[in-house]
């Protein structure tokens, strides 16, 4: 049984039109899981499954379990697209979704947003399905929150300072192993349950870019989110199959983007595993 990566979207919360917001899915067999549904999640599904990723179902119509790393908007924006269009386009099964505290919250203001759309859909001529609209939201904690015939999933915690409720994930397949980081400043928490792991797909920030910014941006990066070298050092340790950045932030002092190579760079001046640099639809 295969499993496949497919980093739906890889930005930050930068509108840049090249990235799409958060959002990986992991396919194991013909069955995906997601994590994160950042702006653009559903029309970055579509262009999946028309590049071959079929498992997804066009418009996300196979997506039925989800995770979230945490509440930023920039990770969840894309949260009433998918609960909406992929019934919209066919599925009838609810959607189960885990999460931290405050998801079951976010899922009943969501639903209730687009009740009048729900109704309309329902009772008009459409005559809709009045279950595949449907979410359960799950609020977990840290420990094993999901396994089936395919997958166990592992959540463990992640610092991204206020946001104290976050979760990096860890998914052993038949095949493989994948953790994703997620928001998180380095953990001792990620480097024990990313030991060996197959793929680490892990979110970085530049130190070029770091040293040309002023505070507070600097100290936000800081207390946030993990940088090359840190990230450097979190490979030595945890010697991935492959590491592959994510959700980067290279933007310099004049607010521009620095060259897309710049942060993968910084990595390997002390890291020489494989690192890959992700750009959405990349498929690992």
């Amino acid at each position: 049984m295969q499993t496949k990566v497919v980093m739906l979207g890889t930005g930050n919360p930068r509108p840049e039109p090249d990235r799409s917001g958060p959002a990986t899915a992991i396919v194991v067999g013909d069955t995906p899981y997601l994590i994160d549904f950042g702006p653009g999640v559903v029309r970055r599904i579509s262009a999946a499954f028309e590049k071959g990723v079929t498992a997804l179902g066009y418009g996300g119509v196979n997506i039925r379990t989800a995770f979230l790393t945490h509440l930023h908007s920039d990770h969840t924006v894309g949260y009433p697209d998918l609960v909406f269009t992929p019934w919209v386009m066919g599925r009838h099964e609810p959607l189960e979704v885990y999460g931290p505290a405050g998801i079951a919250a976010m899922t009943d203001h969501v639903l209730k947003a687009w009740q009048v759309d729900v109704d309309a859909r329902t009772s008009g001529l459409n005559q809709h399905n009045q279950t595949g609209c449907r979410v359960n939201a799950h609020e977990i904690a840290p420990g094993v929150v999901y396994r089936d015939s395919k997958v166990t999933v592992t959540a463990f915690p992640a610092h991204h300072e206020e946001m104290a409720d976050s979760f990096s994930y860890r998914f052993d397949t038949p095949d493989r192993s994948i953790v994703i980081s997620g928001d998180t400043a380095p953990t001792q928490n990620l480097i024990e349950n990313s030991r060996g792991c197959d793929l680490l797909i892990h979110e970085a920030y530049s130190m070029m870019a770091y040293r040309n910014t002023e505070r507070p941006t600097r100290e936000f990066r800081h207390r946030h989110h993990t940088s090359s070298e840190q990230l450097a050092e979190i490979a030595n340790e945890v010697k991935p199959g492959t590491l592959v950045t994510y959700h980067r932030s290279s933007v310099g002092e004049d607010g521009s983007n620095l060259r897309e190579d710049v942060l993968t760079e910084e990595i390997r001046r002390a890291y020489r595993g494989r690192v890959v640099a992700a750009n959405d639809l990349d498929i690992f």
